[in-house]
């Protein structure tokens, strides 16, 4: 609890209206206000707000566990649900204890209580969010892998387009190249110019690519009415491989160009 109380054994035995709500809920409906005291309407009843839980963010599976309101459980049966089913049970293990022990508890207690005989299959089903947290886990890491993947192919075609741009930019340039080595240009400088292009060239790509990757995921957040939070940390290493594709690629063409003859680059047509 955040704010308030938790229910009242009168509370849950007598139906009486009571509701704890999250953190979402009360920003949106009551703002920076205590809400506790406060009275919403939740279907077609009055409910006086009690309390309101602390914060717990996304679950595994991408839910707000901030929105949410909590009632007594007969209160929601007589006046909401209009039934005394109940589709499902979520329970919360205690800190040290085994998740898959408390399932196996759980299936035996259930077995008991709805008779199922020994030998005969369970009418029901209990899920460890742990084997679920990991199945997802583990898909993930596939993902991650395949889209690695991926971009690891886009970055060596990348990469040998670079290379082969720099090589034809110095065959086409050797007089030039030719000229500064006579006139005294050293190894270091010659390759450092080349050198310098390259990466300027990859990181003029690099800027294309991660603009038009913002805009298109700004476009899909949008569409999708999640929130648009960029991260400068990506950004920045995007620009980093960039340059490194590029001083990588560019290296060899840039050595070609250094170590050429003056003589032999200043007869070339």
């Amino acid at each position: 609890m955040a704010l308030g109380r938790n229910f009242e054994p009168t509370e849950d035995r007598s139906s009486q209206a009571a509701c704890i709500i999250g953190e979402t809920l009360r920003k949106e409906l009551f703002g920076s206000a205590n809400p506790v005291g406060q009275t919403i309407r939740v279907s077609n009843v009055a409910c006086p707000v009690v309390g309101v839980l602390a914060t717990k963010g996304q679950s595994g599976m991408g839910d707000d566990q901030d929105d949410t309101v909590i009632m007594p459980l007969k209160l929601h049966q007589r006046r909401i649900g209009g039934t005394t089913t109940i589709s499902s049970i979520t329970l919360s293990a205690q800190d040290g204890v085994s998740t898959s022990k408390v399932q196996t508890d759980v299936q035996n207690l259930l077995r008991e209580r709805r008779r199922i005989a020994i030998g005969r299959d369970d009418d029901f089903s209990v899920n460890d969010m742990t084997q679920i947290a990991s199945a997802m886990t583990g898909t993930t890491v596939i993902l991650t892998g395949l889209l690695g993947a991926v971009a690891a192919v886009s970055l060596l075609v990348g990469g040998i387009g670079i290379m082969n741009i720099m090589l034809v930019s110095v065959t086409e340039r050797t007089r030039e190249i030719g000229i500064r080595l006579a006139i005294g240009a050293v190894e270091r400088q010659v390759l450092t110019q080349f050198l310098v292009e390259a990466v300027m060239l990859s990181v003029f790509g690099g800027a294309t690519g991660i603009l038009t990757g913002v805009a298109l995921a700004y476009g899909v957040v949008t569409y999708m009415s999640v929130p648009f939070v960029p991260s400068p940390t990506i950004i920045a290493l995007a620009f980093a491989f960039s340059a490194a594709i590029g001083m990588v690629f560019g290296y060899f063409p840039a050595r070609r160009a250094a170590q050429l003859n003056p003589i032999e680059a200043l007869r070339h047509e």
